[in-house]
């Protein structure tokens, strides 16, 4: 009896330094499933080049390809049956899903936020922004947070938290740092607590 690999998908714009943390955890946690696809809306970025140097389809597509953003959103979800996709996981793509796409993969998509939501969600917080509102709040502690992604920014079901400490002399940016290295370990652990989920 085979077992069914399942197809990911990755989302991403940047360096794709979650991406990488994804595709080192998959192989090292010998998890049954596999990066099949790279998709962003930038034509060049780290994680895009880091999928072509993995052997990992790339695939650029944005709004302004399209004379609308209903053919752009039907596009983006034919490309992602075309690919048998099963699973979507946004790392760090900084644009807002199309519903079309969201309704397409109920409960297969996930997004990574850099706080312990609900606080600190929504739109405009990303990146240094979230940060810098968890240090005026004055908060002991913040963490990250990968939850399903439905048609609200950062509203859907929580599936995996995990807590950091703000220390007294953080900035932005060292807090930041750490958020991230908390981020790397916990996607994969949440993917893997996703894929038990699916074949229980």
């Amino acid at each position: 009896m085979t077992t069914h690999t399942t197809r990911i998908a990755v989302f991403c714009s940047g360096n794709g330094s979650t991406f990488k943390a994804l595709f080192q955890a998959i192989r090292n946690k010998t998890l049954p499933a596999k990066i099949v696809l790279c998709l962003s809306n930038r034509a060049r970025c780290g994680a895009m080049e880091f999928a072509q140097q993995n052997g990992i389809t790339t695939l650029h597509i944005t709004e302004k390809q399209f004379s609308s953003f209903e053919e752009f959103a039907t596009a983006m979800v034919e490309r992602l049956k075309e690919h048998k996709i099963d699973i979507i996981l946004l790392a760090g793509y900084m644009r807002k899903v199309p519903d079309a796409v969201v309704a397409a993969f109920p409960e297969r998509m996930l997004n990574i936020h850099p706080a312990l939501l609900p606080k600190f969600g929504g739109e405009g917080m990303y990146g240094i922004h979230v940060h810098t509102a968890v240090l005026e709040a004055s908060e002991t502690e913040t963490g990250a947070t990968v939850h399903f992604v439905n048609e609200e920014y950062d509203k859907g079901k929580i599936l995996l938290q995990r807590t950091v400490p703000v220390l007294p002399y953080d900035t932005p940016e060292t807090l930041a740092a750490r958020v991230l290295a908390c981020e790397h370990a916990l996607y994969p652990d949440a993917l893997e607590k996703l894929l038990t989920l699916q074949r229980s």
